[in-house]
């Protein structure tokens, strides 16, 4: 196994996300990242392993407003130091912690980026909470406070000179926040595959952006108990004809595994090996298109065994000893 950072997949994690305290009960827990963090580690122990642990600094303000509004950042910051239960935009539970662990979400997926364009890994996955593509630029919600995916997007354009961002989610809800922010965006091209008629109740076939943005989002649902033999296609099928022609930049994952069969919120049955045929497909792509650009950020997966085997899943395939 080659020793050179550049070849092999980065890979952040850390304890602090286990201060992030929903309560008892809740399906986002610290115990779903305690799994996968344990997995990560099991993997990065091994004497000869495909993986590099990257390093990350918390986010600042400025990093947030990328895709927030002031006053929204300002308002879940007062919520979690006046000791709410829950964000007064939705429903996000919080704790005394939430709001320094949120930001740590945002800088380690600025850090898994910035190391993708830095040419320090090859491609990189970041196990982060609270996850984030519910929130939009007003709104926490739907478990999430700061939207990391559509940060690190920005970030990428604003900071690292990227131009044109494919944001690919197939989490089991559709990420109406990330829809939002770039709806009326032609640089950034959304697309998600997630089961139908379920929470957050968006993400219609025909919801497809508006004015400059007309045609750069592309929402694929599903019904309830759909598996790889239904999503695999429409992902090679549909996505992969879209993404070419959008032909990005760079490509980021909302990686939600709670479309995995058993998963007690979704209704999906996708498998591990199925995460691991998607993984594929787009790091096919990613080869062909921005020459291997990904960075994958955790979204949901609530289920600790079956999130845990499907991320490990998952970034084999990335590292490409799968």
């Amino acid at each position: 196994m080659t020793s050179d950072p550049t070849e092999l997949t980065g890979l952040i994690y850390d304890a602090s996300f286990l201060k992030h305290d929903t309560g008892p009960m809740h399906p986002e827990s610290a115990e779903r990242y305690a799994a996968v963090m344990k997995a990560l580690e099991q993997s990065l122990g091994k004497k000869s392993n495909p993986f590099h642990r990257l390093p990350f600094q918390q986010a600042k303000i400025a990093d947030i407003l990328l895709c927030h509004e002031s006053w929204y950042h300002d308002i879940a910051r007062m919520d979690v130091d006046q000791f709410a239960d829950v964000l007064r935009t939705g429903d996000t539970a919080i704790c005394p912690e939430s709001y320094e662990v949120a930001m740590d979400a945002v800088g380690a997926s600025l850090a898994g980026v910035d190391a993708v364009c830095a040419g320090l890994v090859k491609n990189a996955f970041c196990a982060i909470r609270p996850p984030g593509h519910h929130a939009s630029a007003e709104r926490g919600m739907g478990f999430c406070m700061f939207n990391n995916v559509a940060i690190a997007a920005r970030h990428l354009q604003q900071r690292r000179g990227m131009k044109r961002i494919a944001i690919l989610d197939w989490d089991v809800h559709h990420g109406n926040g990330t829809q939002d922010i770039f709806y009326s965006d032609d640089s950034v091209f959304y697309i998600s595959s997630h089961e139908d008629n379920i929470y957050p109740h968006t993400g219609a076939t025909d919801e497809t952006g508006k004015g400059a943005g007309e045609g750069t989002t592309l929402n694929i649902p599903v019904p309830e108990g759909s598996g790889g033999e239904l999503i695999l296609p429409q992902w090679q099928n549909t996505i992969g004809p879209a993404l070419k022609e959008f032909h990005p930049d760079f490509i980021l994952i909302s990686a939600g595994f709670d479309a995995r069969v058993g998963d007690p919120i979704g209704m999906l049955n996708l498998t591990d090996d199925d995460f691991s045929k998607l993984t594929t497909l787009v790091c096919e792509w990613a080869e062909e298109l921005c020459d291997g650009r990904i960075v994958s950020v955790l979204e949901g997966g609530y289920d600790p065994s079956g999130l845990s085997s499907a991320v490990m899943a998952h970034v084999r395939e990335m590292s490409g000893t799968a």
